[in-house]
């Protein structure tokens, strides 16, 4: 392994985390348009490829792509709307549904202690895709905090998506 101080430029003490495939939202913006959701795109792949743990009739379960915690999971209708006051009352219950399945899921598969669940809903209430709805899920431990992602900005994931998608969708029926 080679030591910052064999590297061009000046050492520093931080350790820099890589992630190339975050360059998109540099370059192309934060926003992507309608024809380019990735939450539309993804229902027209495979589930392996576009990390969907679960296809309901008007909603799907998936993988955040970028998680804040291991299992991080989204819940989005079909159809391409951006708040949920424009959503059916058929999409309203199966994301509540899908929810309820998605923690219990969560709880047997990796024995978390509490979730966050929200929406963000428009690009200044944070939301990262704001044209198509989505509620968050992520999974909570007990001290999974600490001084990494307040001191560093960095969160670390010990699990590949591809696994925890797999371990995620073969659970979903038995929960």
């Amino acid at each position: 392994m080679q030591n910052s101080s064999d590297m061009p430029g000046v050492p520093s003490a931080f350790q820099h985390l890589w992630t190339p495939h975050r360059l998109v939202y540099i370059t192309q913006g934060q926003q992507p348009a309608d024809h380019e959701c990735p939450f539309c795109l993804a229902t027209a792949k495979t589930d392996e490829e576009s990390l969907i743990v679960f296809r309901g009739e008007y909603a799907y379960v998936i993988l955040n792509l970028f998680p804040y915690n291991s299992g991080h999971l989204l819940v989005c209708p079909y159809r391409h709307i951006s708040t949920y006051e424009l959503a059916s009352a058929d999409e309203v219950a199966e994301i509540a549904q899908l929810t309820q399945q998605a923690m219990r899921v969560l709880s047997a598969v990796s024995n978390s202690h509490g979730f966050n669940i929200g929406m963000n809903q428009g690009e200044v209430a944070g939301a990262g895709i704001a044209g198509h709805l989505h509620q968050h899920i992520v999974p909570r431990w007990k001290n999974d905090s600490n001084f990494f992602p307040i001191i560093a900005e960095t969160k670390a994931i010990p699990r590949l998506l591809g696994e925890v998608r797999e371990e995620l969708a073969q659970a979903w029926g038995n929960c």
